[in-house]
């Protein structure tokens, strides 16, 4: 299930005053009433499990109801609360989904920490953008083979010129053949990425190269990516200074640094 159940859920909540959060005698009571406040779209509820800041880690824009949905029809399908010491999770459905917030023991009952939250959303978002940015190099080399096929000649650019079609993607008028490469390498906002990432043609004296990158190290991403025309892909972990480090790349030559990503 994508996390896009996280900001669905924020759908149900307006504007809370400060409350304490809600404790509970054992983790499954608050999971079953996590889920109650979900399904009702009950709002106070929310706020009173959650914590009048909830929304800081699950912000309202981005509603996806669907996913709402089908969490709750997973959870209706299967459900349990696992412990593991002073710490608990709720798993939906038959694939074993995870809700990332977890539920704690304090010294009063059992509440969701919406801390130990943030940071798990953040890992899975990264993790999903991270996965994605490889998919898209396969998606790239797929296309350059698709214009060598076409122009006996690998393409220097992602994006055609204007009126051209000097570049892996151009736009095309209904009823005609697509462009090798989809128009998710051209976001409508500029700087905006593709799944948190940025990609860039390389020089490379065999064929093709491309290097991709987070727009935000640690926020959309940690592991900046290569490839070239063996499709194969390489990681490394370019730190704090990846935009400027990836940017400077010149050619493709991944040393030591860079290891192979598993197929």
């Amino acid at each position: 299930m994508k996390m896009t159940l996280l900001s669905g859920v924020a759908l149900f909540m307006a504007s809370t005053v400060a409350v304490a959060q809600q404790q509970f005698s054992t983790p499954e009571q608050a999971t079953d009433a996590l889920t109650q406040a979900i399904s009702e779209q009950n709002e106070g509820a929310m706020g009173n499990l959650l914590g009048e800041n909830w929304r800081n880690v699950l912000p309202p824009e981005g509603v996806d109801p669907e996913a709402v949905a089908r969490f709750l029809r997973d959870w209706k399908v299967k459900h349990t609360t696992i412990v593991s010491g002073d710490t608990a999770h709720l798993i939906v459905g038959e694939n074993a989904w995870q809700l990332p917030i977890p539920v704690v023991k304090t010294s009063n009952g059992w509440q969701f920490d919406m801390q130990q939250a943030a940071d798990e959303i953040l890992t899975r978002e990264i993790g999903r953008n991270e996965l994605a940015a490889i998919e898209a190099l396969h998606a790239y080399v797929d296309a350059q083979q698709s214009y060598f096929a076409l122009n006996q000649t690998y393409a220097a650019k992602i994006v055609s010129s204007k009126g051209k079609k000097d570049g892996l993607y151009w736009p095309v008028s209904p009823g005609e053949a697509p462009s090798p490469l989809g128009p998710a390498f051209s976001p409508p906002e500029p700087g905006a990425g593709y799944h948190g990432y940025r990609f860039k043609i390389l020089p490379d004296r065999h064929g093709f190269a491309m290097v991709a990158w987070p727009v935000s190290y640690g926020q959309t991403g940690v592991m900046s990516f290569v490839v070239n025309q063996s499709d194969r892909v390489y990681e490394t972990n370019l730190g704090s200074d990846t935009a400027q480090k990836a940017q400077a790349l010149a050619a493709f030559s991944p040393d030591s640094a860079w290891q192979p990503v598993a197929p």
